[in-house]
């Protein structure tokens, strides 16, 4: 059978594609009934214009958006058998019942019925496939076609004694087949046999194609016949064994030209454009269940499977593909190579190998089982780092030139190639090129720790990074084989899963704190700002290993979202970054060990824990896409949501002030991420982070006009479009413009009387500030006449003072005068003659007479302290004049020698006065009589 030139072209590359990554699988996108929110079996799919899908479930019509599932339940709930998506409407069949689904206002899908329009009744049927061709809908059961006329609203129906399996639209033209009479053609309404075989009578067709102006029919279990000139032939093809031992159930012709079979039990078969199987696809790899029930290529070459459990979306367009070990026999990739043709993987279980374009299994290689650390091609020879030791690897045999263990790094030695220095768990070690072998030379004495990252700096000194300890520099002797010196640097910051690289002759190197270069003049790191913001914008960090690919001259980096790469400027040396989602979750690689080779062109291996993921850098998503808002809700407070108008700009009343957005990216490739960002005008005015989340809420918005926008994002591209939607919030009752004019009219009434209660108030204040004033000038008159009677009180305290001072004075004088008389008394008395000085001691009794003294002392000392005796005499009425003479002069604070002059009696008399008086005044032992007498 001839084919066209453009279906030849097309089948060459992909067959060439898969030649060379046989078993490399695309990614696998699985839907559970879970996850999308109905029952498990789903028969048919569909996509509108803006991307979204369709799905026939047994609970009825399925939509997704790219970011949520939403159910429409069946109108009559019935299973939904089948949907088909023409000029924006969804129509559907189920029992009894067909019609469309149209987006109405708010977002949402409503549902017209045409089964109820038809003028015949409905027969028992079930209404299975859906065809649009030109101006009509066909809606097929196993009884009858129904033909509709989109445009007069009318129907032909095309009724069969037997049964009506599919229909088909092939090119122009509409296929049908009725068991036991043959396929049919419709032509003006009407069924035209196309033929009667017997193959074609008594086996069920599952599709027909068109394949360079051939007719291709294919059967459930013959596999295809075309006709060519009304002949029945079979189709030769070399997946007839395959195709002939399974049970097809739907297939479908992808936009490639190649061909997907979908079976009751065997997943999908994938055949090139001759009949090849290209792939084969089912649950043991990645399918959610091996009955495939309906299959669609959407927009974006996405291919869509209804299964008998849940929904499978396999990404063909992807830029990934993926080999997985689901046997565990490779285990988790650490490092691989292209040698001699040959694709090597280093695993934690060994070294494994395959032909490139080898659609088997990888072999293992003998004596390789463990850890494999490094591959490293140098000098036409593939070395093999690894626990045991180091291989030279050659084809499908290895052999040991060194056992010591744990090689995890090799490099050459500058302008000496027939070195190689090796790092292992234990420092450094030298290989040497000898006869054309490869053997190992001598240790690195002098330095012990894990040499697993370490390059060679200008001045011919080793820089060894370790993640625990920090980045030593070495200073090694001239033939290498001692460390003669070696210190930490400082200047990089040691961390957790820190490398150390050459890219373009710097040495980097990257840690948790960035990527730094370094300066081989000072011999320091210093901090590359740029880099580092490249490398963690948006992102966090998981791994410092950077990966250089000589081929292509791109440093690879990991991050905890993204594979980032680095490529110099096309204008100078400026290091330019693409980040590629693809997260850690993903691609499953352990951290810290990340491999990469550059297998041809732009294809890529990158290791994992099951297998290996290859990145197309041609196909990555540069494609136009729009973001849309899909719904907005209005909601009072613990109130149902109530949905809003998508068309028109909607005025909301105050309390309706709680908003809902849901917004969406129709794309359906596994390893996309979109992100999101919104703003809301009007409240919001700085633009959001970005964000996986397709939904926001606003709640108790104040009043005022508002503009929502929302933006998108897919790796580094953003959407063609920003969403909006304005909205205005009214101002609440009590800010209507009514209310306003009596809140004008009360505000001027309350000014008024605010302003006639201001000037009573200011009357009154003023009245009493008045009074206040009066009051104080009062009372400073009554402070200046208190203050002049204390004036006058200090004046007499004052008198008195002086008047007590006289008095002290003058009792003073009195014992010093009758000190003195009796002094002159004694020495007369010594006289013999009496009568001589008899008149002289006469005058001097006289003198000494203490009652006139008394008096005048009495009179004295009332003036200066008046009432004392008479309180002492009211207090103690029992003392004598005596006793008030003693009270008086201890009143004086007069010691007993001071008084007895005064009394004219020895200070031994003065004594004993003083303790009568203590008893007749009844005193404490502890109280003092003078203190007593000076309280009175």
């Amino acid at each position: 059978m001839k084919l066209s030139k453009l279906y030849f072209s097309i089948a060459l590359l992909f067959i060439f594609q898969f030649c060379v990554f046989a078993q490399e699988l695309p990614p696998i996108e699985n839907y559970s009934q879970e996850a999308y929110g109905a029952q498990n079996q789903n028969w048919a799919i569909s996509q509108t214009d803006n991307k979204n899908i369709y799905v026939a479930n047994n609970s009825g019509l399925l939509e997704f958006n790219g970011s949520k599932w939403r159910l429409y339940q069946s109108p009559n709930n019935t299973v939904m058998r089948s949907v088909n998506v023409s000029d924006n409407k969804i129509y559907t069949g189920s029992y009894m019942e067909f019609g469309f689904w149209e987006k109405n206002d708010f977002g949402s899908l409503a549902y017209t019925s045409l089964s109820e329009t038809l003028s015949v009744p409905l027969v028992e049927e079930d209404f299975w496939n859906i065809i649009d061709y030109d101006n009509w809908i066909l809606f097929q059961s196993l009884n009858r076609i129904y033909i509709y006329n989109t445009v007069n609203k009318s129907f032909n129906i095309i009724n069969s004694k037997t049964r009506l399996p599919k229909v088909f639209k092939v090119d122009k033209s509409i296929y049908f087949q009725k068991i036991n009479e043959g396929v049919f053609k419709i032509e003006n309404g009407e069924p035209v046999l196309v033929s009667d075989h017997t193959i074609l009578k008594n086996n069920i067709l599952v599709n027909v194609f068109k394949v360079d102006d051939l007719v291709l029919l294919q059967t459930q279990q013959k596999g295809f016949y075309y006709l060519e000139e009304n002949k029945l032939l079979k189709w030769d093809i070399s997946s007839n064994d395959i195709i002939s031992n399974v049970f097809v159930y739907s297939s479908l012709q992808l936009s490639d030209g190649s061909i997907a079979l979908g079976t009751i039990s065997n997943g999908i078969y994938r055949l090139d454009i001759n009949g090849n199987v290209l792939s084969q696809i089912n649950q043991e790899k990645g399918l959610n269940n091996n009955t495939v029930l309906a299959m669609y290529e959407d927009r974006d070459h996405n291919l869509w499977l209804g299964l008998d459990n849940g929904i499978s979306v396999i990404n063909y367009n992807s830029p990934f593909a993926i080999y997985n070990d689901f046997k565990g026999k490779l285990g988790s990739v650490y490092t691989s190579a292209i040698y001699n043709d040959n694709l090597y993987l280093g695993t934690n279980q060994g070294l494994f190998y395959k032909k490139l374009g080898n659609k088997g299994d990888f072999n293992f290689i003998d004596k390789t089982d463990g850890q494999v650390w490094c591959l490293k091609v140098y000098d036409n020879t593939l070395f093999c780092g690894h626990n045991k030791g180091t291989f030279v690897v050659k084809d499908d045999k290895v052999s040991l030139i060194t056992d010591i263990m744990g090689t995890m790094e090799i490099k050459s030695v500058m302008n000496n190639k027939n070195l190689l220095i090796q790092g292992y768990y234990n420092g450094l070690n030298v290989l040497e090129k000898v006869n054309n072998s490869w053997k190992f030379r001598n240790k690195i004495a002098g330095f012990d720790p894990t040499s697993r990252f370490f390059e060679f700096t200008d001045n011919g000194s080793i820089l060894v990074n370790h993640e625990y300890k920090g980045v030593f520099k070495l200073k090694l002797n001239k033939d290498f084989s001692k460390v003669l010196d070696y210190t930490i640097v400082n200047s990089a910051p040691k961390g957790l899963k820190s490398t150390i690289s050459s890219y373009n002759n710097e040495i980097l190197y990257a840690s948790n704190n960035g990527i730094f270069k370094y300066n081989n003049e000072k011999e320091v790191f210093k901090k590359d700002s740029v880099l580092t913001e490249d490398f963690l914008k948006n992102d966090e960090f998981v791994s410092g290993k950077l990966i250089v690919d000589d081929k292509t001259n791109k440093l690879w980096g990991f991050t905890d979202k993204s594979i980032v790469y680095f490529t110099p400027g096309k204008l100078n040396d400026d290091l330019k970054s693409t980040k590629i989602f693809l997260p850690a979750s993903l691609r499953r690689n352990i951290a810290g060990f990340e491999s990469m080779i550059h297998l041809n062109d732009q294809f890529y291996l990158f290791g994992t824990t099951r297998g290996y993921i290859i990145l197309n850098l041609d196909k990555l998503n540069n494609s136009n896409f729009e973001v849309t808002i899909n719904s907005i809700e209005k909601s009072t407070i613990d109130s149902e949501k109530i949905p809003i108008s998508l068309i028109e700009k909607s005025k909301l009343k105050s309390i309706e002030n709680n908003l809902d957005f849901t917004f969406s990216v129709p794309e359906f490739d596994k390893y996309t991420q979109i992100n999101f960002q919104y703003q809301l005008e009007g409240f919001y005015d700085n633009w959001s982070e970005w964000s996986t989340d397709s939904e926001v809420s606003f709640k108790n918005l104040p009043y005022g006009n508002y503009t929502f926008k929302v933006n998108s994002q897919i790796g580094n591209n953003v959407s063609n479009n920003i969403a909006t939607y304005s909205f205005t919030i009214e101002r609440p009752w009590y800010l209507s413009n009514k209310f306003i004019l009596v809140y004008s009219i009360i505000f001027i009434g309350l000014f008024l009387l605010i302003h006639a209660l201001y000037r009573y108030y200011y009357s009154k204040q003023k009245k009493t500030l008045m009074d206040k004033k009066q009051r104080e000038f009062f009372m400073v008159q009554l402070e200046s006449e208190k203050e002049i009677m204390k004036l006058r009180n200090d004046k007499l305290q004052h008198e008195i003072d002086s008047k007590t001072r006289e008095l002290s004075s003058s009792t003073m004088s009195n014992i010093k005068k009758n000190e003195l008389l009796n002094k002159i008394k004694e020495e007369l008395s010594l006289i013999k003659d009496k009568d001589r000085v008899k008149p002289v001691l006469k005058i001097i009794n006289n003198n000494l007479t203490k009652n006139n003294d008394w008096q005048m002392f009495e009179e004295a000392f009332n003036n200066a302290d008046s009432d004392f005796l008479k309180k002492v005499k009211s207090v103690h009425p029992s003392l004598t004049p005596n006793d008030l003479r003693l009270c008086a002069y201890l009143r004086l604070n007069l010691s007993s020698k001071e008084i007895a002059p005064l009394l004219n009696i020895s200070t031994r008399s003065v004594e004993i006065k003083r303790y009568r008086l203590r008893k007749k005044m009844e005193l404490n032992h502890e109280k003092s009589l003078v203190e007593y007498i000076l309280e009175i």
